[in-house]
């Protein structure tokens, strides 16, 4: 008991010690941040965006989506035309590469910035520009990542689905396309976007006689008073002076859109309505204040001490300890204190029983792991990445569980499938198998297969950790606001298909083939996530992947179906009589009217041909396992268009038999290769 107290008031006095050592040092410190405040100013100059020219401008300028430098024109081009079959629904972005310093976080004063940009915005003249919903258009944009690109259409490429609603984002929209849905005004106005595709502002450019979409090459001017908190847009023709008449000149508090530092450049996309958008040249100027950190004067004078005063300092510091010996000489002491206890009383347990001996070992130390090596994470790790599974964080949802967004602490972005327990406590589940399973997944690797970063599970709980791609998953750009060309949707088949093949080589199976388990990455490429990792306790693994392989292939048919109608499975409006795509495709291929599948709001701009060709092939897919449903390789062969597709029967089979859409697994065994 007296070890203890000893033990006791030796930490008190340490304590002590420290708290008074850290008021003095943080006393110190705050004088240390005491300066004057200065200015920080960065300036960009692009006369043109030529390489001729200015050779390292791919290094200064980064391009997202479908945007080019065209060396030709010596501009900036969104969208690149030269890659692009249909110049429909592209977006595309160029950011300058580094980030810029917008926002002093202590005092949140935004930074004052100017900037003017000669740009032109060309009617494309290889496509019809059919009328119909989307739209088109430049902005200047502010954003806080260097990753994300927008969607296409009425979006210009500044936000998307998976941006936040608190998404910190400031853009100067030039639209030439009116978008009632976002409330635009006519088809040729400026608009001010706060964190929102929806204008703050928005001003008729017509009033100051321009005509956005004209061919000419105009310039725009963007001022900002940071400390007043006041904007400035002027808007006129590249050969004339500055204009006398703003289009928009007041108060305008950015602050609460911008972060320390963020990313500047521009972002275009094109809808129904296809045009080319150049940037002829760019000029930015930003001036930002911070305070500067200086010694304090007490730091300075000991650095200038003549003789005399060293003298005497040095006799001072020799009769009073300083602060930092006092704390050793208290560590030292306690260190002394505790190790003497814990020798006693071990010596007392010893001396009780002399079979039971208790030793204190060092935790074993775990060997350092590749940075992007699935590994097991823990409990905490997960709550803290997900800030203990908020449901501002949750992505999506569905039988099996929940998806959250989540920040590693070494600051990568994940989602995070937390699987219910409902579906954990499924009839028959193997949960040591499961685990089996998605460690197996997780080391293969493929191109359009979704990274699995690692795993946690416990008694309770079983959760998958994937990359995130901030484009999201493919059912928002198919079903949401917008029109994905057909370029684009024969892409993402292929791209599946890949996948699965990929998967299927290696005798595993993916079990949860469906639309919401495709997401796309900033170059639109898909890939295939969100795996079932269902393992029954009453049949063998290998006869579970193989019926589970035929399921893939199934899903993947009415995968294909909802890719080229534009339509989920199940939805009302597809015919009076019909509220299943898959009937509805089969019906339409019984009386020849298979073109009615096909999503009509794509336009004329199309390759009919081959969209009918990939809907049989969809068709194919869902045939019983004895009457022709082909295996994924032989689908991939398919899409090559150079081998033959086998002929449909004439109508659909009747002996399709259902599965289980929670396990995955067939009821019956017409998918199985074991009769």
């Amino acid at each position: 008991m007296s070890l203890c107290r000893c033990s006791l008031l030796c930490l008190s006095i340490l304590l002590a010690i420290i708290e008074e050592h850290l008021f003095v040092d943080s006393a110190s410190d705050k004088e240390l941040n005491l300066g004057p405040v200065i200015n920080i100013t960065k300036h960009l100059s692009f006369p043109n965006f030529s390489f001729n020219n200015y050779p390292r401008i791919s290094n200064d300028v980064r391009l997202l989506g479908s945007a080019k430098f065209s060396n030709e024109k010596g501009t900036l081009q969104i969208p690149d035309e030269s890659q692009a079959i249909d110049l429909k629904h592209q977006a595309g972005r160029a950011l300058y590469s580094s980030p810029i310093r917008l926002l002093d976080p202590h005092t949140k004063i935004p930074a004052s910035f100017e900037t003017t940009f000669a740009f032109q915005v060309n009617n494309a003249t290889n496509f019809s520009s059919d009328s119909g919903h989307g739209g088109s258009g430049l902005t200047f944009i502010i954003v806080p990542d260097e990753f994300t690109v927008g969607r296409p259409g009425p979006w210009l490429a500044m936000l998307n689905d998976a941006c936040e609603d608190n998404y910190k984002a400031v853009a100067i929209e030039f639209d030439t396309h009116r978008s009632p849905g976002f409330r635009d005004p006519n088809d040729n106005h400026v608009g001010i976007n706060l964190g929102s595709i929806i204008s703050t502002k928005t001003f008729n450019v017509s009033d100051v006689g321009v005509v956005l979409n004209d061919g000419s090459v105009h310039r725009a001017w963007i001022t900002y008073d940071g400390p007043r908190r006041w904007m400035d847009i002027r808007l006129g023709s590249n050969d004339q002076d500055y204009p006398t008449k703003p289009i928009f000149s007041e108060t305008l508090d950015l602050s609460p859109y911008l972060k320390e530092y963020m990313f500047i450049g521009f972002s275009a996309s094109t809808g129904n309505l296809t045009q080319i958008h150049d940037v002829l040249s760019w000029n930015f100027t930003s001036t930002s204040q911070a305070f500067l950190r200086i010694p304090s004067t007490e730091t300075c004078e000991s650095r200038i001490m003549v003789e005399d005063s060293e003298t005497t300092s040095n006799k001072k510091a020799s009769a009073e300890p300083p602060g930092s010996f006092l704390i050793f000489v208290a560590v030292v002491a306690l260190i002394l204190v505790v190790l003497l206890s814990l020798y006693i009383t071990s010596k007392c347990k010893h001396d009780q029983s002399s079979n039971s001996i208790n030793i204190m070992l060092p935790e074993k130390k775990q060997r350092p792991r590749p940075p992007n090596k699935p590994h097991r994470f823990t409990i905490s790790e997960i709550s803290s990445a997900t800030r203990c599974f908020s449901e501002f964080d949750v992505l999506g949802n569905d039988s099996r569980g929940v998806y959250y967004r989540g920040k590693l602490s070494n600051g990568c972005q994940v989602a995070v499938k937390r699987f219910s327990a409902q579906f954990l406590n499924s009839q028959g589940l193997d949960k040591r198998r499961v685990l089996k399973e998605i460690g197996s997944i997780s080391k293969i690797r493929h191109p359009n297969l979704l990274p699995i970063r690692g795993w946690c599970q416990d008694n309770r709980q079983v959760m998958v950790v994937y990359e995130f791609f901030t484009n999201g998953s493919l059912d928002k750009w198919l079903f949401g606001v917008g029109v994905l060309p057909w370029t684009r949707r024969f892409k993402v088949v292929k791209d599946v298909a890949e996948a699965l093949s990929f998967l299927h080589s290696k005798q595993l199976a993916h079990k949860n083939m469906k639309m919401s388990s495709v997401f796309l990455d900033v170059s639109f490429r898909a890939v295939l996530g969100d795996f079932g990792f269902v393992l029954s306790g009453n049949d063998s693994k290998q006869f579970e992947s193989a019926v589970s392989q035929k399921v893939d292939v199934f899903e993947f048919g009415v995968f294909v179906l909802e890719v080229i109608a534009g339509r989920k499975r199940l939805e009302s409006e597809m015919d009076q009589n019909v509220k299943d795509l898959l009937d509805f495709a089969w019906r339409m291929h019984e009386i020849d009217e298979k073109v009615k599948v096909v999503d009509g709001r794509m336009g004329s701009v199309i390759n009919l041909k081959q969209a009918i060709r990939v809907l049989e092939i969809g068709l194919l897919c869902t045939l019983n396992e004895s009457k022709g449903r082909p295996c994924m390789e032989e689908v991939l062969e398919f899409l090559s268009m150079e081998t033959p597709t086998p002929e449909l029967p004439p109508s659909r089979p009747v002996a399709l038999f259902p599965y289980n859409s929670t396990t995955g697994l067939c009821s019956g065994y017409s998918c199985a290769p074991f009769k």
